[in-house]
């Protein structure tokens, strides 16, 4: 018996770069096997026919920069998650997180670090892969690396230990060490902190010697693996782009001048502008009757500079700072701060399976897998049609027919 097949009939396809009227999408088993004009298929007998009328059919979202392990900080502090819950209750919350990001139109996801629940993540994927729990197909960090010394809980007087959100690591032959065991143990990338606080309030600052941060970018590349630098310090983002990090995570204090180098050694940008947004507002800002904050004014700075250098920006929000399935927001906020509608639906599609090594998706093609979603009316006009997805499918499996 052959695979089945299914025939999508929207009003309009978004193809992962150009937006078209009176294209069907044939699938079959787990891949695409035909998109374009209705008039050009012959379809074959026994086919599924599922009307999406008046919707958008769209190649599912990949979201760039995600915590599954972590929830809402005004929910529980990043603090409490790391030292008062268990590995096994964030598990249990991190297979929830997987489904509603699904639910959300979410098929594919780089999960940026467990924050202190150890390789729960690789498990998470594990699971997802078996089918014992439903949920985006997983790109997984791991622990993620930080220098001696320079993460968090913080604090506490130095008599007391506490768990880490990462794995530390110092040395030319440390950080080796740390990314050959991590990549050992199921991490799919490596995430290193190129900069960060020192102490507890502190002002961010470089982190890890460039020497180190090529070491790991030698170890991760021999491999067969990268590795992504979160840095927010025009230092810490010099150096990371410089050692071969292929994404920079926040960037928040990038100038005119590390987004051209980004640019010139093809490192992209995910600026992750929703994470700051919502915890602005934990802190009491309210956007729709208060002036921006300077943290606010600074990220849209920042972000008007990236989209200037035409550095690649792939989206990616830091959901679980707020809510999984809330993806839409760091849309909206790419709109709002000036990137073209159509751009942040590519960032989003397209340009991430391009710059996250992932053959075969974000795109409605022949022969790429059928990962495909479908909203009400035409997101191009308003990206607020994200918030509602109505169509899940990945892998050719209907997930979500609203």
């Amino acid at each position: 018996m052959g695979q089945s097949q299914i025939l999508l009939k929207p009003d309009k396809v978004f193809d992962g770069e150009s937006m078209h009227s009176n294209w069907v999408v044939l699938t079959e088993g787990e891949q695409i096997v035909f998109s374009g004009p209705a008039e050009k298929l012959v379809m074959p007998e026994g086919t599924e026919v599922l009307s999406l009328a008046g919707k958008t059919l769209l190649p599912g979202i990949i979201e760039g920069h995600s915590h599954l392990l972590l929830h809402p900080y005004n929910e529980t502090s990043w603090n409490d998650q790391v030292l008062k819950e268990s590995s096994e209750e964030r598990a249990i919350r991190g297979a929830i997180h997987a489904e509603k990001s699904l639910q959300a139109g979410v098929t594919s996801m780089r999960d940026l670090g467990s924050e202190g629940a150890g390789y729960a993540d690789v498990a998470l994927k594990k699971s997802i892969e078996m089918g014992i729990i439903p949920g985006p197909r997983l790109l997984v960090a791991g622990p993620a690396i930080v220098a001696t010394g320079a993460y968090g809980p913080k604090g506490f007087h130095d008599k007391v230990e506490v768990p880490l959100g990462a794995e530390e690591a110092s040395g030319l032959d440390g950080v080796i060490q740390a990314v050959r065991r991590q990549l050992g143990k199921g991490a799919d990338f490596i995430k290193v902190y190129a900069d960060y606080r020192w102490t507890a309030g502190a002002p961010s600052q470089p982190t890890f010697l460039m020497a180190e941060l090529q070491n790991m970018v030698d170890a991760a590349k021999s491999a067969g693996r990268y590795v992504v630098a979160h840095a927010s310090t025009p230092e810490g983002m010099r150096r990371a782009t410089m050692a071969g990090v292929e994404t920079i995570e926040h960037g928040d204090g990038g100038t005119p001048e590390v987004f051209q180098l980004m640019k010139s050694r093809n490192v992209a940008l995910c600026p992750t502008l929703a994470a700051g947004h919502a915890i602005e507002q934990y802190r009491g800002w309210d956007p729709k009757s208060e002036p921006d904050t300077d943290r606010i004014r600074n990220k849209k700075a920042s972000f008007k500079m990236a989209l200037e250098s035409g550095v690649t920006i792939v989206f990616g929000g830091d959901v679980g700072v707020y809510p999984h399935g809330e993806n839409y927001r760091e849309m909206e906020l790419m709109v709002d701060y000036g990137m073209k509608t159509i751009d942040v639906l590519s960032s989003a599609t397209k340009v991430n399976a391009d710059v996250f090594h992932l053959s075969r998706l974000g795109q409605v093609k022949n022969g790429f897998l059928a990962d495909l979603i479908a909203v009400d009316g035409d997101p191009t006009n308003d990206i607020k049609a994200m918030r509602k997805v109505n169509f899940v499918m990945k892998n050719g499996l209907v997930y979500k027919n609203d």
